[in-house]
């Protein structure tokens, strides 16, 4: 059974960045592309940035893709997201997804096997 457990939020102020990291607990990470995704009050579920299995390719919404990366470490079966220059609007509980085994990694996450618990980031102006 998978298990993904969110780190790193918290209350920044704009401008700031904010480092999250998601332990994958269980087998065959590599199998798995993973995505970080956000949900903020009100707003449906969006893809902030996906990885491959073999971080061979990422994707990022055009808007993000100046001030968001997204990384993976396959012998700690780990996955983090480096943001930067944050604001306001980033805020929004942000959460960590392991899509269907073997897949390049969907931007939809009602596709994706397992969710972590999510981890608050609030940015203040």
């Amino acid at each position: 059974q998978v298990q993904l457990e969110e780190s790193g939020g918290g209350l920044v102020q704009a401008g700031s960045s904010l480092r999250l990291s998601c332990a994958f607990s269980g087998r065959a990470f590599d199998t798995y592309a993973m995505g970080w995704f956000r949900q903020a009050p009100g707003k449906e579920r969006e893809a902030v940035a996906v990885i491959a299995r073999d971080s061979s390719t990422t994707f990022y919404p055009d808007s993000l893709k100046s001030r968001f990366t997204i990384s993976r470490d396959n012998t700690k079966n780990t996955v983090s997201l480096q943001m930067n220059s944050l604001k306001p609007e980033d805020t929004a509980v942000y959460y960590c997804g392991a899509d269907r085994k073997f897949r390049d990694g969907s931007t939809t996450w009602e596709l994706y096997s397992y969710w972590g618990q999510g981890t608050q980031v609030t940015v203040s102006s």
